[in-house]
């Protein structure tokens, strides 16, 4: 049968050729399509892997919905303001520290500062982190250098942008990096990432000066009034974070990390976060504005969620979006789906035209092979045959065309990406789900698009089609 219904294809064969092409657009649209929204997911999901956002969370002292705040809801700071909200103290941290599946539990601090390299200056924001997190993404993968390994060290880990804040564009392979010309009108410079590796840093601190503060109209009287004393302290550059990706969780943390210990003992202004902020700067000894938690794995986010809760406080992780962004997707790639079915059904179309043409010429031959004996559903099998091989040699090549539109596609887009200086991204994924899938539904169309046109021809008196002409 296989070998019959590939003969009566050949024997037509610009007529199959045409049909398959059909096909072959169709699972090439198709695929495309899909792709493209399989890719945004990848690429999503990706950089909050990458950035550890499935398995990170954020502890504050009260919920603040963001969504009410865009629309200008405040309600949410109401109880900040008046107070009325648990603070984070030690006991608080080290009670989620305790909790089963906690890997790590730290209070987020930054302060504001200006660093100094070179006769090179900026204002950035200085950001304790511990050594352990040196071992997770993205200080485990540094463009150039070492994470420091002892919180009492004076090695600090600068981000790729804090240095072109500086006008230094630090070199990185993935990327292909040029200056533009605002670069150049500002005095930037490409140097090679271990440059700057063992260079020496400055970080100037402010802190209030309370002496001065004492006489408020000090500024009137003395034109040297400073309300504000400066402190200055030397490190060593150790390390540069790659370029942040735009999901990242450290994204706008802190352009300098430092260690805990040395952070301690640098003067700085009494706030550490908003969180200080709203609360009237009333900061106690001992309190924190917010505690990030990193867990072992994502499977254990919902029962230490859980916990953390239990102690009063808001827990915030991306992990509670999932299920929405996965619907998001979802609807995304069935619409794009969709538009792509449409040329698959429309070619569809074609084979059945095609069905029903070759019936018209084979009607005596399909009347003889009854006449010998030949059963309906041997002649609807044939006929199958001939659109199940259809839909096969057009979904294979569909894949081809959609996967080389797509290479065109994401080639363009690349070339717009490089003079921005962003990283190369793959805009199109193609799973095996896809594969697989594109095939199997360019069978099941072809074989849909058969059936009215084998059952035709298996319904065909054989009396009369053997007087057919």
């Amino acid at each position: 049968m296989i070998q019959m219904g590939f003969s009566n294809l050949w024997r037509t064969r610009l007529r199959t050729t045409l049909t398959v092409l059909g096909v072959v657009i169709g699972i090439g649209a198709l695929t495309s399509m899909v792709s493209f929204g399989t890719g945004m997911q990848k690429n999503f999901t990706d950089a909050f892997k990458k950035s550890d956002l499935f398995t990170s969370m954020n502890i504050t002292p009260t919920k603040i919905n963001l969504a009410e705040l865009s629309h200008g809801d405040a309600s949410g700071l109401t109880g900040l303001l008046d107070g009325d909200v648990k603070p984070l103290t030690d006991s608080i941290l080290q009670s989620i520290r305790e909790i089963p599946g906690v890997q790590i539990a730290f209070p987020e601090e930054t302060f504001p500062g200006r660093i100094q390299i070179d006769q090179m200056e900026t204002t950035t924001n200085i950001q304790p982190f511990p050594v352990i997190m040196g071992k997770y993404p993205p200080f485990n993968d540094l463009l150039a250098g070492t994470f420091y390994s002892d919180d009492s060290s004076t090695m600090v880990i600068l981000k790729w942008e804090t240095l072109r804040n500086l006008g230094l564009i630090v070199e990185d392979p993935d990327v292909n990096i040029t200056l533009t010309k605002e670069d150049s009108l500002k005095g930037r410079r490409i140097i090679p990432a271990d440059s700057i590796i063992g260079k020496e840093i400055t970080i100037i601190t402010a802190t209030i000066n309370r002496e001065a503060m004492k006489n408020p109209l000090g500024f009137l009287i003395n034109p040297r009034f400073e309300p504000f004393s400066e402190t200055e302290m030397k490190f060593t550059i150790g390390g540069i974070i790659k370029r942040m990706d735009e999901f990242s969780l450290f994204r706008f943390g802190g352009g300098v990390f430092i260690p805990m210990e040395i952070a301690r003992s640098i003067p700085r202004l009494s706030f550490s976060s908003v969180w200080d902020i709203l609360n009237k700067g009333n900061k106690e000894e001992g309190t924190y504005g917010s505690i990030y938690v990193r867990v072992n794995k994502m499977e254990e986010m919902t029962g230490v969620r859980k916990e953390i809760e239990k102690l009063g406080v808001a827990v915030f992780s991306i992990s509670d979006q999932l299920n929405e962004i996965k619907q998001a997707f979802l609807i995304i790639d069935s619409m794009l789906g969709a538009i792509g079915a449409i040329a698959l059904i429309i070619a569809g179309l074609g084979i059945i035209n095609t069905m029903i043409m070759s019936i018209l010429e084979r009607t005596r031959e399909i009347g003889i092979m009854k006449a010998v004996g030949g059963s309906e559903g041997q002649i609807k099998l044939i006929f199958f045959v001939e659109a199940g091989f259809i839909g096969l040699i057009g979904g294979i090549f569909g894949l081809g065309l959609g996967w080389l539109v797509t290479r065109v596609a994401n080639f363009i887009m690349l070339s717009y990406l490089r003079p921005q200086d962003l990283p190369p991204v793959d805009l199109f994924y193609f799973p095996v789900w896809l594969l697989l899938g594109a095939i199997g539904f360019s069978i099941l169309i072809s074989l849909a698009a058969g059936l009215y046109p084998a059952i035709r021809a298996a319904r065909i008196d054989p009396v009369k089609a053997l007087r057919h002409d």
